[in-house]
């Protein structure tokens, strides 16, 4: 598909178009739905997640592309945000100019595109980033209005539900599934093992940005296991790990004390899976308390000033600054029905 410039004004056609899907109600699935429908995946199961997809993917991007075109104070016309508004386009028109579905052959070319699609996807989150801080120069650097940070709750909510839809459907054509898995839906999922691995790799960050990391200590019974997708907890547990890290390496580097260790408590309880993370990194003062769900507040500096980025083509993974780690954390913690809460007490 040839480029269009993000100054282009758009047809009437396309236009029309997208505000006529975006106006259809999407469908919501169930982590249950999914697990029950790909339990045995066959030709026809899978032609017809095709079908469902089609229709659903169609609506939910032409959403977001309409939201996207309509921000308040001016964001709809920052240069990054015009460039995701173009990859929600470009991939509305390729799922819209898909024939219909009514093969394996039919089935498999449109798998192949929706692995497009995603991919064409990848660098969103960063991209978004970098359009909020061009906004966020023209605002009062003490307020997020209410209207940005709802849209953004929105807009990643949804994007954590698309990617979950074409991941799922993608996966199910794997021929050698793991064991207990359900396409990205692990039947029996290990969480001490999901957090071990997610501190693993926020250490190797920590020790990267700082040349040490403080030791991370995991409680919890090693057998449990419960139907989750490991991709989301692991993303949970990475940022917020990695925020203890920061905060304990930053508390402690100049100081001859020793360097307390991360800790993590894994709880099997009756109706929910609690998983506790705690440090000794100073806490988080009362005023800045409020501001750790927002999108435009991060207590460190921020990479995408420090760095030409260039333009979402690339995979930006930095201790801390983009301020959306606990935010999105706490998206991917409500996706499935559960929830993300930050106690803190300033000065441990």
């Amino acid at each position: 598909m040839a480029a269009r410039k993000a100054s282009e004004p758009l047809s009437k056609a396309i236009v029309e178009e997208v505000w006529k899907w975006g106006g259809m109600k999407p469908t919501g699935v169930t982590l249950r739905c999914m697990m029950d429908f790909g339990s045995i995946p066959t030709e026809k199961s899978l032609l017809l997640s095709a079908q469902f997809l089609h229709k659903e993917l169609a609506i939910r991007i032409a959403r977001r592309a309409i939201e996207l075109e309509n921000l308040p104070y001016g964001l709809s016309q920052k240069p990054a945000v015009l460039k995701v508004r173009d990859w929600y386009l470009d991939s509305f028109r390729d799922v819209r100019s898909f024939p219909k579905i009514k093969d394996k052959n039919d089935e498999f070319a449109f798998t192949q595109m929706i692995k497009i699609i995603r991919v064409r996807h990848k660098n969103v989150v960063p991209t978004m980033a970098l359009g909020i801080q061009q906004l966020k120069k023209d605002l009062n650097p003490e307020k997020e209005p209410e209207e940005i940070h709802q849209f953004l709750d929105r807009f990643y909510m949804s994007r954590i539900g698309i990617r979950m839809l074409i991941g799922q459907h993608v996966a199910l054509h794997d021929p050698h599934p793991q064991p207990g898995c359900v396409g990205q839906i692990h039947c029996q999922m290990s969480p001490m093992q999901v957090a071990l691995n997610a501190s693993e790799d926020a250490r190797t960050i920590c020790m990267r940005e700082y040349g040490s990391a403080p030791d991370v200590k995991i409680f919890g019974d090693p057998n449990f296991s419960f139907p989750y997708v490991p991709s989301h907890l692991h993303l949970m547990v990475f940022e917020l790990v990695k925020n203890s890290l920061r905060a304990v390496q930053e508390r402690f580097m100049d100081s001859d004390k020793h360097v307390p260790d991360v800790r993590i408590i894994v709880a099997d309880g009756i109706e929910d899976v609690t998983i506790k993370i705690s440090d000794e990194g100073g806490g988080i003062a009362r005023s800045g308390l409020r501001k750790i769900f927002t999108y435009l507040y991060s207590t460190a500096k921020n990479p995408l000033d420090e760095q030409s980025y260039p333009g979402g083509e690339t995979d930006l993974v930095t201790m801390a600054g983009f301020g959306y780690g606990i935010p999105i954390s706490r998206l991917y913690a409500r996706y499935f029905g559960g929830d993300l809460q930050i106690i803190s007490m300033e000065g441990n």
